[in-house]
């Protein structure tokens, strides 16, 4: 992959990564993984999730070049997470998504064998401890990554508002003015979770992630799921899907859960 950037072709797809990122075969905490429900373990002392979001605090949609992503201000702790496996408070950066080609194929983690149509990503920083995201993203305890399943199913309508603005960033590079959005719209009513030890699943792969992957999905229409893959990666010819990287080495980490 010398002299060329990290994506998801066949040229340049995480099974190249480790050329550019030895992290990737190396490291011994990478994501995603798969969830055998029957091997994690029950954790009495984990806390509920506490998410304290304000909608003033997103700023703007665009379109990575490898996923549709929203930017919220993280200047201050108008926007945090709280509680769970985390210590301290955890200000909200951005949230992305991961999706396939296929509407049974798209999530990065897998739970027992299944695999969801698509996954959101709501990244958080330590802003108790580091003084902005680049900092917290080199430590171990610096990020946590609320990690959300999608399935198709029925209508969402939360996703309208950014499904309706897709047109505006179809072109990687593309960014829109994107303001009074929770992303707590987007979760599911049930906040029961998994967490474990992890890595940022797209270069440069650091090993900076608590994870914290809801058990419940979320739903969306064949035509909502249509729509993600209505945005390019590089050009026309050149459809955004199958975003997402395949599972890694558990390593023999632990996988906690907070419910029964």
């Amino acid at each position: 992959m010398a002299g060329c950037s990290w994506g998801y072709g066949r040229d340049n797809g995480p099974s190249h990564w480790h050329e550019q990122f030895p992290i990737a075969k190396e490291g011994c905490r990478q994501s995603p993984i798969e969830i055998k429900n029957a091997e994690t373990k029950y954790d009495s002392s984990l806390q509920p999730l506490t998410l304290q979001y304000d909608a003033s605090s997103a700023k703007s949609l665009c379109n990575t070049g490898f996923s549709l992503q929203v930017d919220y201000d993280d200047c201050t702790d108008r926007s945090v997470l709280t509680g769970g496996p985390l210590c301290g408070k955890y200000r909200l950066r951005q949230f992305h998504f991961h999706w396939g080609a296929c509407d049974d194929h798209g999530s990065e983690h897998v739970v027992d064998g299944q695999n969801y149509a698509a996954e959101l990503h709501l990244v958080h920083w330590n802003a108790e401890k580091y003084s902005d995201f680049a900092e917290a993203a080199k430590a171990p305890d610096g990020l946590a990554v609320i990690g959300v399943f999608l399935q198709v199913c029925e209508e969402n309508p939360a996703l309208h508002k950014i499904l309706c603005s897709l047109d505006c960033i179809k072109k990687k590079g593309l960014k829109v003015e994107f303001t009074d959005f929770s992303p707590c719209a987007l979760l599911p009513t049930c906040l029961n979770y998994w967490t474990y030890l992890g890595s940022l699943t797209t270069p440069p792969l650091l090993e900076s992630v608590i994870w914290i992957l809801l058990e419940k999905p979320i739903t969306l229409s064949p035509e909502q799921m249509a729509m993600f893959r209505t945005l390019e990666f590089s050009g026309p010819d050149d459809p955004m899907q199958d975003n997402y990287r395949p599972p890694q080495p558990l390593k023999c980490r632990d996988i906690r859960r907070n419910f029964q």
